[in-house]
């Protein structure tokens, strides 16, 4: 049967989609096309050269995997690279696509702001009248760094983009580069933390960080002042803008007019803009269409929810930053149960140094239940064998006896196993008292199927994701999620 190119790549996308998380395959994969099949040679057009470069750095194994399997062992996979009106026309097309179009100025505004820069007598907004500095002060938290941001599938696409930023700012695609996400989930630390580490390699470039609050009390002043030239001028000096919180633009007209000349000057001549947001572009209300439509010429990229793994990494980094050493069991129980944002967890562990010092009292489950309270509505409660055994019962339809009984039916084999599995890795239960749960079967069986379940975990993507989706189930019932 012969194949064409489109039918190829779609298989291909299927396997792939298997092995990638969803905002990567998104941002990654969604947007290349295929051209031809010519023999075992595939060729697909992607938008821009760092696509190209980003995939064979990323996902080159993958995509040999795959090749392989659709074309065989002589498999070979060619790109086509976007000439500019395709980059332009994708751009229109598929804001999402990390591809950035060439802008066209019109006069859309009739504020008299300068079009080019003249740095003599420039004023800074930064610097107390009186005080004059010659460079620009980043206006960073030396403590954000990409060190101590904890890499997560939550963030995993945003953290790689900002890292690519950091080293090349201006010269990757992602210009600009919007980071959105909900409180707490470590927007302003990523941001930050581009732009510490573009003023530690490249100390001649001027990068700034400004709340976009602060900005819109530097354009009201200006107005006052009549001085909207010299706000301009000076932002025009930078190398690296880094505006936190841009949503708060929305409804301010004068001030949103002056970002956009601010934006259009600095893009022009290449310099890199990063923004963070508490929600996508397309979301934007009380913001100017043409200013949402610059913030997509770039790469959007979303900090979600960290998994209960995250966090776990996260809450122990944090101990280690204050020099102190939990329990296992208050680690996990205290994940388990501040789940929304990082902060939220800061707080905790803030509080239980206190509690423990001022109380002179161990940290152990019973402060961290009282701690908890001020943090989060519900508890979570203990998880149990049984409980275990009737939610994944509950998945593969069974009654929840059948669980114990003595049959070589595959489905409840399975099932049994898949129970033991997560009774020894979640509860505290000894190997005897979770063979007991199944009709009395020794220890050695339930080292057994914890065995079985994790080499097909191994082998078995989907079997893979059914295990985790199933943990989070558990987690998100005793908690009345």
């Amino acid at each position: 049967m012969n194949k064409d190119c489109t039918t190829v790549w779609d298989n291909c996308l299927r396997t792939i989609r298997r092995n990638v998380n969803a905002q990567s395959f998104r941002t990654w994969f969604e947007p290349i096309k295929p051209i031809r099949l010519e023999g075992t040679s595939l060729t697909i057009q992607v938008p821009n050269k760092f696509f190209y470069e980003w995939l064979e750095e990323h996902y080159v194994a993958l995509l040999k995997t795959t090749i392989r399997q659709e074309l065989g062992e002589k498999g070979r996979l060619e790109y086509q690279i976007m000439n500019g009106a395709q980059q332009n026309q994708a751009a229109t097309s598929s804001p999402a696509t990390p591809s950035v179009p060439k802008s066209k100025e019109s006069s859309e505004t009739n504020t008299n702001i300068p079009e080019s820069l003249n740095t003599d007598n420039i004023k800074n907004p930064f610097v107390i009248p009186g005080i004059r500095r010659i460079k620009v002060d980043p206006q960073l938290n030396p403590n954000y760094g990409f060190t101590n941001f904890i890499e997560g599938d939550c963030n995993r696409l945003a953290r790689s983009a900002g890292m690519a930023v950091a080293k090349k700012p201006g010269g990757t695609a992602f210009n600009p580069l919007f980071i959105f996400g909900g409180v707490g989930l470590g927007k302003t630390h990523l941001a930050q933390a581009i732009g510490n580490d573009i003023v530690r390699r490249e100390d001649g470039k001027n990068v700034l960080y400004v709340s976009c609050e602060k900005f819109g009390n530097q354009v009201i002043q200006s107005i006052k002042n009549n001085a909207v030239g010299d706000l301009v001028n000076f932002y025009q000096m930078i190398d690296v803008l880094i505006v936190d919180d841009i949503q708060f633009l929305s409804g301010k007209q004068k001030t949103q007019e002056i970002f956009f000349h601010i934006f259009n000057q600095l893009h022009q001549t290449g310099k890199q803009l990063i923004f963070t947001c508490d929600k996508a572009p397309k979301d934007l209300d009380g913001m100017e269409e043409r200013l949402i439509s610059r913030f997509k010429w770039g790469l959007s990229a979303d900090l979600q929810t960290p998994d209960l793994e995250t966090r776990i990494a996260i809450f122990e980094a944090k101990m280690s930053m204050e020099g102190v050493d939990l329990p296992s069991n208050v680690t996990e129980f205290i994940c388990y149960n501040v789940k929304n944002n990082i902060r939220e967890l800061e707080g905790v562990l803030i509080s239980l140094i206190a509690q423990s010092m001022l109380n002179q009292r161990n940290i152990d489950i019973e402060l961290a239940k009282e701690v908890i309270k001020n943090f989060v509505q519900h508890i979570n409660k203990e998880i149990t064998v049984d409980f275990i055994k009737q939610m994944v019962a509950d998945h593969f339809s069974l009654p929840i006896d059948k669980l114990a009984a003595e049959t070589r039916k595959r489905q409840i084999v399975i099932a049994r196993q898949l129970s033991m599995y997560l009774a020894k890795n979640m509860t505290n239960a000894s190997l005897k008292a979770i063979g007991d749960q199944f009709g009395g079967r020794d220890h050695s069986t339930v080292i057994h199927s914890c065995r079985a379940v994790q080499d097909l975990m191994d082998t078995d993507v989907i079997f893979k994701d059914t295990v985790s989706d199933l943990e989070k189930k558990i987690r998100m019932s005793l908690n009345g999620a």
